[in-house]
């Protein structure tokens, strides 16, 4: 199933980072400025360690030049307590560089996670639930591991991004305009608009692209579209102001870009993500697609996801095989 957005298709939450990054590595910054965005940047070295250990059941990697990058969004302070990765995307680069296809993985899909490292040195136990607690319970570490076992893709690298660095992006712009249809409440994100035009600060765009339960329908496929919509709006944010092309406005835009960025060792670097990003923006017009796994509404469980068996395993074989998704 495809996402369908009414615009901004090529405007994603990683690809906005990402961007940012690619301008910072070209803009002519300051020596002192580039060294300061590098040292924004944090390597997963935990993730690493984590998948160097289970090395042997991995999945092998793809045959020729295919990548897959998973994107996490790190929602570390939404009221849980615990951090949870409520975004999680894969990105597949063919091996012959003419697509670009990405894939939202819902959170609400039931899965077998494999017991995992926690953060303090022990492992928890092997459990079936929903796909986001895999985050939880042991980092990118475990998400990438609870996402190989379930599709037989391997990843080749990872990017966690942090909803705390999103929220200094739209507080650097001078916050981002919405306007609501009607008044909208979540009270479980801390959510709370009434019908009309809003400016919102960081805080409030955290809120607003948090919000499910009681926005829409409340699934959580609705909430991925919501933040795609926003991401938009963020973009529009950027260009109208001539953010892209002033230094001195772009530079605080960076910084909280950077912040917000944590990455594997073979991503940590604002060369190597341009890299990426060069590679991404390579890709000819029309080669960009989106999608999402197909799911089902779970058999037992309420608001929750299955895997829609066949249209899920006939997406898992083509990004195996890196085949175009239909």
């Amino acid at each position: 199933m495809a996402f369908h957005m009414t615009r901004g298709q090529k405007v994603l939450w990683w690809s906005l980072l990402a961007f940012g990054v690619l301008l910072a590595a070209g803009a002519g910054l300051a020596l002192w400025a580039y060294q300061s965005l590098e040292g924004n940047i944090r390597t997963d070295h935990a993730a690493a360690e984590a998948l160097d250990q289970d090395a042997a059941e991995r999945p092998r990697p793809a045959e020729g030049e295919a990548r897959n990058i998973m994107v996490i969004g790190d929602d570390w302070g939404s009221g849980t307590g615990n951090a949870r990765s409520d975004t999680v995307l894969l990105l597949h680069l063919s091996g012959d560089g003419r697509r670009a296809e990405l894939v939202g993985v819902p959170r609400d899909i039931v899965v077998d996670i494999p017991a995992c490292q926690d953060e303090d040195g022990g492992t928890t136990r092997a459990q079936r639930a929903q796909f986001n607690w895999a985050y939880q319970f042991g980092g990118a570490a475990c998400t990438i591991r609870t996402f190989e076992r379930l599709t037989d893709i391997r990843i080749d690298h990872h990017l966690v991004i942090g909803f705390d660095g999103f929220a200094r992006l739209v507080d650097t712009l001078g916050g981002v305009e919405v306007e609501l249809e009607e008044a909208e409440r979540d009270p479980n994100v801390g959510h709370d608009l009434p019908a009309g035009r809003h400016l919102l600060d960081g805080e409030q765009a955290l809120a607003y692209v948090r919000a499910r339960v009681y926005v829409g329908d409340g699934s959580d496929l609705n909430r991925m579209a919501r933040q795609q919509e926003f991401l938009g709006l963020v973009y529009d944010r950027l260009t109208d102001q001539g953010t892209l092309t002033n230094p001195a406005k772009l530079y605080p835009v960076l910084s909280a870009v950077t912040s917000a960025i944590t990455a594997d060792p073979g991503l940590d670097s604002l060369n190597e993500l341009r890299g990426l990003l060069t590679d991404v923006r390579a890709v000819p017009d029309g080669g960009l697609t989106f999608h999402t796994v197909p799911t089902v509404p779970h058999p037992t469980r309420p608001n929750r996801l299955a895997l829609d068996g066949p249209a899920a395993s006939g997406l898992f074989t083509a990004l195996r095989g890196d085949t175009p998704l239909d």
